[in-house]
């Protein structure tokens, strides 16, 4: 009986992927901006696919908050407003310092993210050092040990690059929180979990405070 062959997987993406990823890309780059319409035809052109890749691509993106779908005006770049963005960096504070505090306890070496700390230095452009914030603070807590607690913050990892681009686009603050990564990283690589933690806590807190300030009004609600 002759045998039948097993099927080598294709390395090259599907072209929903392909589409998915692109636009992605736009999106947290800023070449995409929040409340733009997305035309299902005209990317199937930018693209060189049929408009059922793009559909699903949309759908996808619609699922982690990148877009918004609505039955009467289309499909739309999320709109970044002040309660969108603390709901998403109120996540991150709760879930995102514990996943580095044990990723530190469980002495995991951090050499992805001493190396997107340092494309992050030597970008090119906005839009590379983005790229590398975000591969940054993913490398941080990727290996906590905790796949739930992992999937958790990728969930809100695209929501939260949407706001830091939206914020960046407004008030440049590369330096200030390229120094905080560094100090974060340092203290993590010398085994202090608790002290990583914290300065990781205070950089999430300190960047949505500035980004979106509260007014003495909703601070009295508080």
């Amino acid at each position: 009986m002759t045998a039948v062959p097993t099927p080598i997987p294709s390395p090259i993406p599907s072209r929903t992927e392909v589409v998915l990823e692109g636009i992605r890309h736009r999106i947290l780059t800023g070449l995409l901006i929040p409340g733009q319409a997305l035309v299902e035809t005209d990317l199937a052109a930018q693209f060189g696919v049929s408009k059922t890749p793009v559909r699903e691509a949309l759908k996808t993106l619609a699922g982690t908050g990148l877009v918004v779908m609505n039955q009467y005006k289309g499909v739309t770049v999320r709109m970044v407003d002040a309660d969108m963005a603390r709901e998403v960096y109120d996540v991150r504070l709760l879930l995102e310092p514990e996943a580095l505090r044990r990723v530190v306890r469980r002495g995991t070496p951090l050499d992805a993210a001493r190396d997107a700390l340092t494309r992050a230095g030597a970008a090119a452009d906005a839009a590379e050092r983005s790229l590398a914030n975000r591969e940054f603070h993913r490398a941080l807590y990727a290996p906590c040990g905790n796949p739930l607690l992992v999937r958790m913050l990728d969930e809100v990892r695209d929501q939260a690059a949407l706001v830091s681009a939206v914020a960046w686009a407004a008030d440049p603050s590369w330096e200030r929180e390229a120094a905080e990564h560094a100090e974060i990283l340092r203290l993590a690589l010398e085994g202090d979990a608790d002290g990583s933690a914290a300065a990781l806590h205070a950089h999430i807190a300190s960047f949505v405070r500035r980004a979106f300030p509260r007014s003495q009004e909703e601070d009295g609600r508080e």
